[in-house]
């Protein structure tokens, strides 16, 4: 993508994250991988009020070249950049959200490995396996230790990710377009929404079957 396009697209995607309440306040950030470096939002902006022509400029080695401040996550996005493009190597933009549902699920103190169990097709299909990663302070060099190396592993045994959950912090998720990456991040929201309410219900549901998800890895090309 070119840069003038990403710049666009980046500020498109945050205000419709904004707008829809998938992000508030200054959390969240979104970066695009460039031929030449990277684009990220600034440190402390609000995703819904985005300038492109601010936008910080990093080169590959992180270092800032242009624009504003950029946000302390560069480097996890650099560390799943990275990971990723083994198994995806159009793999351009990574978008980080507090979204609630997502966060809170990841307050209830469990010790499972994923953030969801496969409860639709769609989730299989879109977004995949979602690994919890423990906490730690937001930009902690162990966290992206952790994710990096939870991203090598999944695609390792064939089953590449396409987000992360950071526990009492919230999702990343990446793709090869700011709209593609914000499709994932609605899916992930919304599906831990959903599981949410179901849970509340003494008939909470049971997540699909091996076969069922078999069949949508066969026709579909799921990758869970």
């Amino acid at each position: 993508m070119h840069e003038s396009k990403a710049r666009e697209e980046i500020c498109r995607v945050g205000k419709s994250l904004f707008d829809r309440g998938y992000v508030h306040a200054c959390a969240g950030n979104i970066s695009v991988r460039l031929d030449d470096g990277f684009l990220i939002t600034p440190t402390d902006a609000c995703l819904g009020f985005l300038d492109p022509a601010a936008l910080p400029k990093l080169n590959h080695d992180g270092v800032h070249i242009s624009g504003d401040r950029p946000s302390k996550t560069i480097l996890l996005h650099r560390r799943i950049y990275r990971a990723a493009r083994a198994f995806d190597a159009n793999t351009a933009c990574v978008i980080h959200t507090h979204s609630k549902a997502c966060v809170a699920l990841s307050l209830n103190g469990s010790a499972a490995a994923e953030l969801l169990p496969a409860l639709t097709p769609y989730f299989v299909m879109k977004v995949g396996h979602v690994p919890l990663i423990p906490y730690h302070r937001p930009g902690a060099q162990a966290s992206a230790d952790l994710v990096e190396a939870a991203i090598t592993a999944y695609g390792q045994r064939c089953r590449p990710i396409r987000s992360v959950m950071l526990e009492r912090l919230g999702p990343n998720v990446w793709h090869d377009t700011p709209a593609a990456a914000m499709a994932t991040l609605e899916e992930l929201e919304e599906t831990a929404a959903l599981w949410l309410a179901c849970r509340l219900s003494a008939d909470a549901p049971e997540p699909l079957t091996d076969p069922q998800i078999a069949e949508l890895r066969d026709v579909f090309g799921a990758r869970w």
